[in-house]
Formats: C-alpha cells, sequence, structure tokens
C-alpha cells in the first residue's frame, strides 16, 4: 500500500509537469489564436492532464491514509503535498469558472515547486504523538491547507499581474521587489537539486547536543553542517564541521537547510541570469502580453475572498478549539499560532484596503503577493528554524 501510494505521488508529479507544458503550448497554438480568447486544443489537454494528475495524487492520500490509519497530515512532507493538491484542485475549480489557461502555467508549478520541496523530508509512515491523536487532526490541518491553497492562487494571478503590469525597460523598487519573488521561487527549486544531491551521495553525520531542557541527545544531518546543534559534538568522522553553534531554541538542523537553500538559490539564480540574460521577469513578460489584466484581478480577488473565511475556520478556530482539548488553553503565542494570526490579520487588510480604499489591480497584486510570502514564511522558516509545540510538524 505504501509503495502504490508513493507511485501514485510520482505519477502526479509527472503529470503536473507534462500540464504545465502544455498550458505553455496553449499560450498561442499554430494557428496563432491567443489561449487568452478562450481554451484552444492544447488548453483542453492540459486541463485533462491536470485533472488526471489531481486524481493520482488523491489516490495516493487515500492510499497513504488507508497504510498510515490517519490522516497524512501530520508532519512537513504529508502537509506540503496535501497544500500542493489542494492547490491543484483549487485551481481546476478556478479554470472551469474563469477558462484562463495563463493561471495555469503559474500555478501548476508551485504546486511542483510544493511537492519536490516536500519530497526532501522524511516519508516514513511514523505514529502519531498522543497531541495529535484526534479528529480535530483531520479538521484543523485539511481545512487550514485547503483555505491557504485557495489563498494561493491569488499569488498566481497577481504575479501575472504584476509581470505584465510593471515596466521592466528600467530598473526600478517594482523591478527589484518582483525579481525578489523570483529569487524565493529559485531558492526552492535551488533546495530540492541540493537536497537530491545529498541524497543520492548517502551523506549523514550524526551529533551529540543539548536540547532547550538541558537533555542530552543525538542529531542526524542529510547536509554538510554550516550550522551546529547547542554544544554539539560530531560523531561522525570525516564529515565537515559546523562553522557556528546555534542556541537550542533554534532548530539547528532545519536551519542549516534554510541556508543551503538560499546558498544554492543564488548560484542557481546567478546562472539563470547568465544564460536570460536579464531579469527572470522580464524574461516572462512577453508570455503574459495577451492577458486581461482586469480579469486576473478579479481570480485573485475572488480566491482571497474565498481562501481567506476557510483558512480563518481551520488556521484558527478550529486550531483553538484542539489547543483547548490537548493543551487545555485555547491560545500560548507559539510562533507557528502567531504567524496563523498574523496571515489571518494581513488578508483581513487585504480585503479592508480593497473594498474601503479601492486598492484594485497592481496594489492589489503586491499584497496578493505579499501575502503568498507570509504564508511560505509560515511554511518554511517557522517550521524548519523556530522549535514549539507545532515542531512536530516539521519532522
Amino acid at each position: 500500500m505504501v509503495t502504490l501510494s508513493g507511485n501514485l505521488l510520482y505519477a502526479s508529479f509527472f503529470l503536473y509537469l507534462v500540464a504545465t507544458v502544455l498550458f505553455a503550448g496553449s499560450i498561442k497554438d499554430k494557428k496563432g489564436k491567443s489561449a487568452e480568447k478562450g481554451p484552444n486544443k492544447w488548453a483542453k489537454l492540459a486541463l485533462i492532464t491536470t485533472i488526471v494528475g489531481f486524481a493520482s495524487q488523491l489516490g495516493y492520500f487515500i492510499t497513504r491514509w488507508i497504510a498510515a490509519g490517519h490522516a497524512p497530515v501530520s508532519n512537513l512532507f504529508e502537509f506540503t503535498t496535501f497544500f500542493g493538491m489542494s492547490l491543484v484542485g483549487a485551481f481546476i475549480v478556478i479554470y472551469f469558472i474563469y477558462k484562463t489557461p495563463m493561471l495555469g502555467l503559474f500555478t501548476l508549478p508551485v504546486a511542483i515547486l510544493m511537492i519536490a520541496y516536500a519530497s526532501m523530508f522524511p516519508r516514513e509512515i511514523t505514529p502519531l504523538i498522543p497531541a495529535l491523536q484526534s479528529d480535530w487532526l483531520h479538521i484543523h490541518v485539511t481545512t487550514a491547507a485547503v483555505g491557504q491553497a485557495i489563498l494561493a492562487i491569488s499569488f498566481a494571478a497577481g504575479l501575472i499581474y504584476l509581470i505584465k503590469a510593471i515596466d521592466q525597460s528600467k530598473s526600478s523598487k517594482k523591478t527589484f521587489w518582483l525579481e525578489a519573488i523570483m529569487f524565493g521561487l529559485v531558492c526552492t527549486l535551488g533546495f530540492v537539486i541540493v537536497s537530491s544531491t545529498f541524497s543520492a551521495m548517502d551523506y549523514k553525520a550524526e551529533f551529540n547536543w543539548i536540547d532547550k531542557t538541558g537533555t542530552e541527545a543525538k542529531l542526524e544531518y542529510h547536509m554538510p553542517a554550516l550550522v551546529g546543534p547547542h554544544k554539539g559534538e560530531l560523531l561522525t568522522a570525516e564529515k565537515f564541521e559546523p562553522i557556528v553553534e546555534v542556541p537550542a531554541i533554534i532548530n539547528a538542523k532545519k536551519l542549516n537547510t534554510v541556508i543551503w537553500s538560499i546558498a544554492s538559490g543564488i548560484i542557481l539564480y546567478l546562472l539563470l541570469r547568465l544564460i536570460l540574460r536579464k531579469r527572470i521577469g522580464a524574461a516572462l513578460q512577453p508570455i503574459v502580453k495577451n492577458i486581461n489584466l482586469d480579469l486576473v484581478d478579479e481570480i485573485g480577488y475572488r480566491s482571497v475572498l474565498i481562501g481567506f473565511p476557510i483558512f480563518t475556520l481551520g488556521a484558527l478556530i478550529f486550531a483553538m478549539i484542539w489547543a483547548q482539548i490537548a493543551w487545555t488553553r485555547f491560545w500560548g503565542w507559539d510562533p507557528k499560532e502567531v504567524w496563523a494570526l498574523i496571515t489571518f490579520l494581513f488578508y483581513a487588510a487585504f480585503l479592508h484596503l480593497r473594498l474601503s480604499k479601492g486598492w484594485h489591480g497592481e496594489k492589489s497584486a503586491w499584497l496578493a503577493v505579499i501575502g503568498f510570502v507570509i504564508m511560505m514564511f509560515n511554511l518554511v522558516a517557522v517550521n524548519l528554524v523556530l522549535a514549539g509545540l507545532h515542531s512536530y510538524a516539521g519532522s
């Protein structure tokens, strides 16, 4: 059952890649028909491929649930793959409403990166810790992930808007920040590449260290330790010695992963700039030249309008109910709780500025992109670096 589950996930990943290529082909078919005037044969084929990929990933989710005996959303691998699946599902629904192939060209690569990113973490099925042995696991986590996935659609729409609307003929603050977003996506790809490389090399380095409770523990690295654990002692011979140690409150192994991701992202980004000889945003601009800006602006707004209440329900309301049951308090200022609140407040401000202050178009697109950055910070940095009650979710 576990093998079948893994094969279904790989199949969905491959199908999403194929669908992305088909959506790219749909932007302009051989007869010169713009895909933004309506779906052409390439767009229809891309959509069918996406739906088959989604069905395959749904099969992965169900078979892993059966094998594990609980909803597969209890660690970073499971949650992130579910987030990727929810993102594709949200895209399919929105595509049937707006029939915009360009959205697929920008949404599916994000889902692909999420699944590839997830695959770099431990994939073994492990028993749930006592705090997670509750039906609220299914309710809270899945609802929060679905809400985030719908909100992520607004990121794709906002990115399309900004790539077309921003003048790339000269450097400006707008081109700088748009390129910073592109760099972040490249860093995710860099993380996948460097993790795969060290995994293929079977790199392992074991440390003794002192955790935040003062207890001695063991920790195994799968990348060279640029950052070492608190009072760490390297046990594996002929492996890289850490350059610095960090306090016990910081997860050294996962901070090390973040540093490797950024370093590899810088190298990969510089290579892309060398090949393209222009900003990535400028290189993508011709692709979006026929897009209707009012349409993608509406898609972004509607995505937030739908995703925000779902996210609020899952990430805050259901979370507080479960926290009361598991930890006998509704709120505890855990890092994950704080960033869920920050995400809620940001999107509440997004809707306020849109509805009351008339922040449409480019301003709205920037807010959608910033919101996604906040969500990704919560998913990546908070899970990987800050130790808290939700640390099991990053294991």
